[in-house]
């Protein structure tokens, strides 16, 4: 049942495919917990590598991970292939790289603060209005100075200057309030103690890293380990967004292919969208939209379909259902929101079906010939070739291991940066203020000196040291002797006279 150019998805009525062309028209994967769509996804991931077209997945429980051994094949397995008829059903592996934003169960995933830029980082940040303009003032001020922005300490370190020279910058760009940046720092120790200090810097992800093949003509299977990795789901959701903005940005535009370049895997896909403001989800829009011209496909992993504005929803043209529950009113409406997202199919009920289907059955609706959807069928998902389920530590381990990519990001890079240059500025400009403030006091000290010499100088004219003394007494004795002598001649010599 396997078919050139097409994905085996499962059976209804029919065998379902993915058409490989339309692969790039984005999809979406739907269901409540424990209904089957991890098993789709890697369905789905399989199917991609296995046509040449490299995987990037996000792999929230682990389970995914399995996809890089060698399936052997459990009842179930063969009992699904047997009940839909896949006669060509065999075990296989898939080429498997793993990425880890914390570099513990992967290849560490980094990226610069100047490549996430202000709006994704106010995003993660949970910024408001006024202090995201602080942050764009902060961009703006690194960019005309020539300062790198690489990691968190350079960002802080610009902040910290910018505070200092808040009267001259706001001058130029606008209030600077010292409180807008007192928010920003705490909300970046917050991101710190996240692990978001592991992400920031370089050495920083090639996207054609993820975009390898094997030698046998299998595209890669990137899976980011983020079991970890959502706890902190700020960091989670901007790091796959900023991903995607870095496809759209770096590939060129390619127009129709026979199939994608690249296909993305967006799991918890809910946690992009909470609390979003109108602009960011005007940004994923955007990107969902035209990345399809650069041959990139997005997938959409959630449990309902009204975890996706309708604006993103509509960007999606291949869609498996799976089972929804609908206990509370809120449920049934968003049951009936799914129904009316498909094709009908006059055979049953899809609002009546989306409750009652089982692990491993799906609603399923792709796009045919023309672009056009595919009326919607009950399908039962086939099962996956390689392993289902997690690796152990020691194969994950070994598969990391041997991987194409291995010894490239290994190692932390951290060339001189703001922090570096605004850390050298600012002892430059501390030790001009000690040599001013040493001439001060240098010059202080001198007039003092020459002060207390223009004072002692008339008491050194009217005194005379004890020798100087000595002397002068003694020449005024002599010469008054002298004189007495000179008197007594004159006076005897008148008077011998008489």
């Amino acid at each position: 049942m396997l078919v050139d150019g097409k994905i085996f998805l499962g059976v209804s009525d029919r065998p379902e495919y993915l058409n490989l062309k339309y692969g790039n028209r984005h999809g979406l994967v739907t269901g409540a917990t424990g209904t089957g769509k991890t098993v789709t996804l890697q369905v789905l991931a399989e199917g991609f590598s296995a046509a040449g077209v490299p995987v990037f997945a996000a792999d929230i429980k682990g389970d995914l991970s399995g996809i890089a051994k060698l399936g052997v094949a459990q009842g179930w397995q063969t009992a699904r292939a047997t009940d839909i008829g896949f006669d060509d059903y065999v075990d296989d592996v898939y080429p498997t790289m793993f990425w880890d934003l914390y570099g513990k169960q992967g290849h560490p995933v980094r990226a610069t603060i100047s490549e996430i830029g202000p709006v994704l980082l106010a995003r993660m940040l949970d910024l408001n209005d006024t202090q995201e303009g602080v942050l764009n003032v902060a961009f703006r001020v690194a960019d005309e100075e020539g300062l790198l922005l690489l990691d968190l300490k350079d960002l802080r370190s610009l902040l910290v200057e910018i505070q200092g020279r808040a009267k001259e910058i706001s001058a130029r760009y606008g209030n600077v309030a010292t409180a807008s940046i007192g928010a920003i720092q705490r909300s970046l120790l917050v991101l710190e103690q996240q692990g978001a200090d592991d992400f920031f810097g370089e050495r920083a992800l090639e996207i054609a890293d993820l975009m390898r093949r094997d030698t046998d003509g299998k595209g890669f299977i990137s899976v980011l380990a983020s079991d970890q990795l959502m706890k902190a789901p700020k960091l989670y959701a901007t790091f796959l967004l900023w991903l995607l903005s870095e496809l759209f940005e770096e590939l060129p535009e390619v127009g129709d292919m026979d199939k994608p370049k690249l296909v993305f895997f967006f799991d918890e896909a809910h946690l992009l969208f909470d609390g979003a403001n109108k602009a960011l989800i005007d940004k994923v829009e955007q990107v969902v939209k035209l990345i399809r011209s650069k041959g990139v496909g997005v997938y959409f992993v959630t449990q309902n379909p009204a975890d996706i504005p309708e604006s993103v929803l509509a960007q999606l043209g291949n869609r498996i259902q799976h089972a929804l529950r609908a206990y509370t009113p809120r449920e049934q409406k968003a049951v009936r929101v799914a129904a009316e997202s498909f094709r009908p199919n006059p055979a049953f009920s899809t609002e009546a079906v989306i409750t009652e289907m089982g692990i491993g059955e799906a609603l399923v609706s792709v796009l045919e010939d023309k672009g056009i959807p595919s009326i919607v069928g009950r399908t039962l998902i086939r099962p996956p070739s390689a392993q289902v389920g997690p690796l152990t530590p020691a194969e994950r381990d070994a598969t990391i291991a041997n991987s194409p990519v291995g010894g490239i990001y290994d190692s932390v890079i951290d060339r001189e940066s703001a922090y570096e240059i605004l850390n050298k500025r600012a002892r430059e400009i501390e030790l001009q203020e000690e040599r001013a403030a040493y001439e001060a006091e240098r010059e202080k000290e001198l007039a003092r000196q020459a002060k207390e010499e223009r004072a002692a100088a008339p008491r050194r004219s009217t005194r005379q040291n004890p020798t100087e003394a000595a002397a002068t007494s003694f020449a005024r004795t002599v010469a008054n002797t002298l004189g007495r002598e000179i008197v007594r001649g004159i006076f005897g010599s008148l008077k011998r006279r008489r």
